[in-house]
């Protein structure tokens, strides 16, 4: 009774090897005895060796007895290249996946498959052979210049792995079966279609990238055994022997006329490793976020057992080729009928290669958004939970390693670890790279107003596209924002910025170009609206920048100079403490503004009133309101910003009245029910008409304002009036009362709201009659 051998496979039921398609096809390595047969036997039992083994010593004709070629298997005729998608693809898909019934689980070929890019890296003429191009043949993509020594490293690292030596075991059985099968068939000069079916069946139970990868192999054991002979056999005997009866040194010596089979050959190997990798890909596509019966990814692995089959078809094609080259004559040598074949397998494998990439990209794409999603709601979700203190929120802000120093000191001039922030109130100044020269100015002002105070630290978090690498331009611009305008914190480069912290802040904070002030308390929590517009009306005073604070600060102010303009010139202080009457007017048209400053110094002079005016310009300032404030200077018509400076005063004026006005509406105000905004509006109506406008203050008391059509009137007419002002005092009262008296025969008032406005009123009431304006969309492109 014979002792029964029990197979690895056998161990592990679902890994054993799969039962042959056809056992009578290929012979069996196995003895009687359950045994694996020796080499040579089997090789025997294959037709691989005695007398009537196919391949005999062959001679160049004039000396040797010529030996035809082994025809490669054929390709069925040479075909026009009609595209991967025809009806005969559609019908050979049919039969393929006939072969196909899988029983084993998921194997993890990718060990496997390293060791056969191992060989085929490794498997080279040896030095001596004085054909350089041949010595340096290898499969390029995947495979990068590898010395003996780390392959041998690579090898004892990979073995030294458990699971994968332990699957590679598993495997072998298969390997050395498919490997006896392909010599046999391939020496049969068998056709080519019947060869890879035949594989196919007999590798039924495996998965398609087993299936590729254990033929691969079987392929490698092969081609890696043929270059190891050559490699050795001028240094040990047992190799030279053996290279004698391979007849490989007649073959090496006329390696060049080979050069283009070899070439043709190692690119076909490179196209099948490159359409394995793909493969493999597939397979590895994450559940989690892509299911594999999407339809994206049933399109593309629709496609796979095709793939599968021409990679099987494109490595018989080369065992063919390398068969041929033992005993070949100088008419093979010569021949060119393989190179051909190769080449047309290669081009069918680039078609094949060239749609799974297609299709891989767009899984991938699927993968990648949801991927994104995912973390997109786990970054908000850790937002709004509640935390010790900020540093988890700025590190899922900012990406930097744990050695990594991601923060820029402006004013130091060093990069900072985020640490620097723990537990601190943390302005976030959110922006593009277009900032406002002059926003960044008057913020400079304010901040170095609280410098000494230290309650808060800003970081600047510029939002780019984080698709797109920044250009050059935009680098520059941003190295130069960073180090000459931000005396603050800033981040040490746009790309820091976590993707799903630049969503957040253009989805939920709905940043869109203009500049925010996010507010990041010292646990983390940060505010959902803007705090800018409260910086730009209380400075630092609003500081922590809450709700609560900012109806706090609203809740004793009423409608006055003060209100309107006390941050703006530090001159507007100093008139206020002397009792005195301040003017601030603006516009665009010179001749109206020479000709009320004129009037308004007369009245004023006549009445013994001491008058300040101050020329505040008009919103969204251009050449005019500059030719404007040169002309006011010139001719000392009235005070005008420092002429350095003017852009930025002229610029915060108005930023702080479409900020009083957001402001005020975010605590729940409304033109119809607030005072300071009815106020505000009318300003910002009379700006937006093509005349000027006024308003007259005594300090911090009475106040009044008019448009310029009227104001201009009144103050020409002073005479008529003068006598009920016999005191300095009564002077802004009664030009109220006279402002009020008088109403153009005709007006047109016009209140313009930027896009940004924040707040826009479902109606407004006219400041002169009291009807309800007609709404207009308005576009202007104004190059001035």
């Amino acid at each position: 009774m014979h002792k029964q051998h029990i197979p690895l496979s056998n161990q592990h039921p679902s890994l054993q090897p799969p039962a042959m398609a056809n056992r009578d096809a290929v012979p069996s390595t196995r003895s009687t005895n359950g045994k694996v047969k020796p080499p040579s036997a089997a090789a025997h039992d294959l037709g691989l060796g005695g007398a009537n083994h196919s391949f005999r010593p062959s001679h160049e004709p004039d000396s040797r007895p010529v030996r035809h070629p082994i025809p490669p298997p054929s390709l069925g005729g040479r075909q026009r290249d009609r595209g991967f998608f025809s009806s005969d693809d559609a019908a050979l898909t049919k039969q393929i996946l006939a072969t196909h019934a899988p029983d084993i689980e998921d194997l993890n070929v990718k060990p496997l498959l390293s060791i056969v890019e191992d060989i085929l890296r490794l498997a080279k003429p040896s030095s001596s052979t004085d054909h350089t191009s041949l010595v340096n043949n290898q499969v390029k993509p995947h495979l990068d210049t590898l010395d003996s020594n780390k392959a041998i490293q690579d090898a004892k690292i990979l073995y030294n792995h458990d699971h994968d030596s332990e699957i590679v075991r598993l495997l072998a059985f298969p390997i050395s079966k498919i490997s006896c099968e392909i010599i046999c068939k391939c020496s049969a000069g068998g056709e080519a279609h019947s060869v890879t079916m035949d594989l196919l069946k007999s590798l039924s139970n495996y998965s398609w990238d087993a299936k590729v990868v254990i033929i691969f192999a079987a392929f490698a054991v092969n081609y890696g055994e043929f270059w190891l002979v050559e490699q050795n056999h001028t240094r040990n005997v047992l190799a030279k022997h053996i290279a004698t009866l391979k007849d490989l040194p007649y073959v090496m010596e006329h390696a060049g006329k080979l050069e283009k089979k070899f070439e043709a050959v190692l690119d076909l190997l490179n196209a099948v490793i490159n359409v394995i990798h793909c493969l493999i890909e597939f397979k590895e596509l994450p559940s989690v976020y892509i299911s594999h019966d999407a339809p994206e990814v049933v399109a593309a692995t629709a496609h796979i057992p095709t793939a599968v089959y021409w990679i099987i078809r494109s490595l018989l094609a080369c065992a063919s080729t390398l068969l041929n080259l033992i005993g070949s004559g100088h008419e093979y040598i010569t021949s060119t009928t393989e190179s051909w074949e190769i080449l047309s397998l290669a081009h069918k494998l680039s078609v094949i290669l060239g749609h799974l990439r297609d299709q891989m990209a767009v899984c991938k794409g699927l993968v990648e958004r949801k991927k994104a999603e995912d973390a997109y709601i786990a970054f908000k979700k850790l937002i709004e939970s509640t935390h010790i203190e900020n540093m988890k929120v700025l590190r899922a802000m900012i990406r930097a390693r744990d050695d990594q120093r991601p923060l820029y000191d402006g004013s130091k001039r060093i990069n900072e670890r985020l640490e620097v922030l723990r537990s601190k109130y943390v302005l976030l100044l959110i922006s593009d790279l277009d900032i406002p020269h002059e926003e960044l100015n008057v913020l400079h002002m304010i901040y170095n107003q609280q410098a000494r105070r230290h309650e808060y630290e800003v970081l600047w978090l510029p939002i780019v596209d984080p698709t797109t690498p920044m250009t050059g331009v935009e680098n520059t611009v941003f190295y130069d924002l960073r180090n000459n305008s931000m005396p603050w914190y800033s981040v040490d480069h746009p790309a820091l910025i976590e993707p799903v912290a630049v969503r957040y802040i253009r989805e939920e904070l709905k940043f869109v170009h203009m500049p925010m002030l996010i507010v990041l308390d010292p646990h983390g929590k940060p505010s959902k609206a803007d705090a800018l517009p409260m910086m730009w009306i209380w400075g630092s005073d609003a500081f922590p920048f809450t709700k609560d604070q900012e109806w706090a600060l609203w809740r004793d102010k009423t409608w006055n100079i003060e209100l309107l303009a006390d941050s703006i010139d530090p001159r507007i202080q100093e008139w206020m403490k002397l009792n005195r009457v301040v003017c601030l007017y603006g516009g665009e048209d010179m001749e109206w503004i020479r000709k009320f400053t004129l009037a308004a110094r007369a009245a004023a002079a006549a009445m013994h009133v001491p008058l300040e005016m101050l020329y505040v310009g008009k919103r969204n300032p251009r050449e005019r309101v500059r030719r404007c404030h040169e002309a006011i200077e010139r001719e000392k018509l009235s005070h005008v910003f420092h002429p350095t400076d003017y852009y930025d005063y002229v610029w915060y004026f108005w930023v702080r009245l479409w900020s009083m006005w957001n402001s005020k509406k975010q605590v729940g105000m409304s033109v119809e029910s607030d005072h300071i905004m009815q106020q505000i509006m009318d300003i910002l109506t009379y700006d937006s008409s093509e005349e000027g406008w006024a308003v007259f203050s005594r300090g911090n008391h009475e106040i009044t304002k008019g448009k310029g059509d009227v104001v201009l009137p009144v103050m020409e007419g002073y005479a008529a009036w003068e006598y009920k002002v016999d005191h300095p005092d009564k002077f802004v009262p009664v030009l109220d009362e006279e402002i009020r008296r008088t109403h153009p025969e005709h007006h047109c008032n016009r209140l313009i709201l930027p896009g940004h406005a924040g707040y826009v009123p479902d109606h407004v009431v006219c400041s002169e009659c009291g009807r309800t304006m007609d709404k207009f969309v308005l576009y202007r492109c104004c190059t001035d």
